[in-house]
């Protein structure tokens, strides 16, 4: 038997009064919602979801608060709960107050009873966050930003498909920088990842938005060129890329000159594969480097 005290306590809790107080304790928001997506309810941790106190949201349709392009899908949603499915693991994105997106994951069901739809949403805009770095880790070198080895050959091997589709040339370019050796190993790995990354942006800025540069390795780099219909413009790409390379980098009062060397192949003159081209270009790239040792 229990104990007769603790049975009186326990009946004389108001379970009722303590409610609200539990509610206002959960770190999830807890939002009521009516038939007609008007805020009834909200919980305090809405002040730290979307940064607006209680009373700005009380009274005011849900909706206003729904990023732009998830609008659709949220008021679809919506309606599935309204017609008595439950929603769990829905995901979306809100405006807080500042104008800053949050993205929300929420699990939500429809009250018959008191005509309400009430909602759980909890913030999950660090995890989508890492979830975003890590896909474009997946694909890009950490160091530069650029597309990596992997994602590279994704593109070229598409851009074939679409040159021999729509009968038209593409080229690829190797490059690779002359004497990086001796700055990495006279000035230490430091002064090594600054030139690259100081080469990178260098080829971003000075190549077109249509030209995929990636960083095969430690001082190598492809660039993919598909918008070739001159063979000319080829050429001027590689004069265009020595000449910005010629600009001295400065690193803690030193001046480094880096010049590259290049093999370029040709679709379809050089082949009609990947592999085919990336092979004609490295060994295109590693004579061209003979010139100048």
């Amino acid at each position: 038997m229990s104990d007769p005290d603790e049975s009186s306590t326990a009946s004389s809790v108001d379970i009722h009064a303590i409610c609200p107080k539990l509610i206002n304790l959960i770190m999830d928001t807890v939002f009521v919602v009516d038939g007609s997506g008007v805020i009834l309810f909200v919980n305090d941790a809405c002040e730290t979801l979307l940064g607006y106190a209680k009373d700005e949201l009380i009274g005011t349709p849900i909706r206003q608060y729904v990023y732009p392009g998830d609008l659709d899908s949220t008021m679809q949603a919506a309606q599935r709960v309204i017609s008595g499915q439950p929603h769990i693991h829905f995901e979306n994105r809100y405006l807080r107050k500042d104008g800053s997106i949050v993205n929300i994951l929420w699990s939500a069901r429809w009250d018959d009873e008191q005509q309400v739809r009430i909602g759980v949403a909890r913030d999950i805009t660090a995890l989508k966050q890492a979830e975003e770095e890590l896909r474009f880790l997946a694909h890009h070198d950490p160091l530069t930003g650029l597309t990596n080895r992997h994602l590279f050959n994704d593109r070229l091997e598409t851009a074939l498909r679409a040159a021999e589709r729509e009968h038209r040339p593409l080229a690829l370019l190797y490059l690779d920088l002359n004497d990086f050796k001796r700055i990495n190993d006279g000035w230490g790995h430091e002064a090594g990842d600054y030139v690259i990354k100081d080469i990178a942006r260098r080829l971003e800025s000075g190549l077109r938005k249509s030209d995929t540069i990636g960083r095969i390795g430690g001082d190598e780099f492809t660039i993919l060129l598909t918008d070739v219909s001159e063979p000319s413009s080829v050429d001027a790409s590689m004069v265009k890329i020595r000449r910005i390379l010629e600009v001295p980098i400065e690193y803690k009062g030193e001046h480094f000159r880096v010049g590259c060397s290049i093999g370029v192949a040709r679709y379809p003159e050089d082949g009609d594969t990947a592999r085919q081209l990336l092979n004609t270009a490295d060994s295109r790239m590693y004579a061209d480097k003979r010139k100048v040792e």
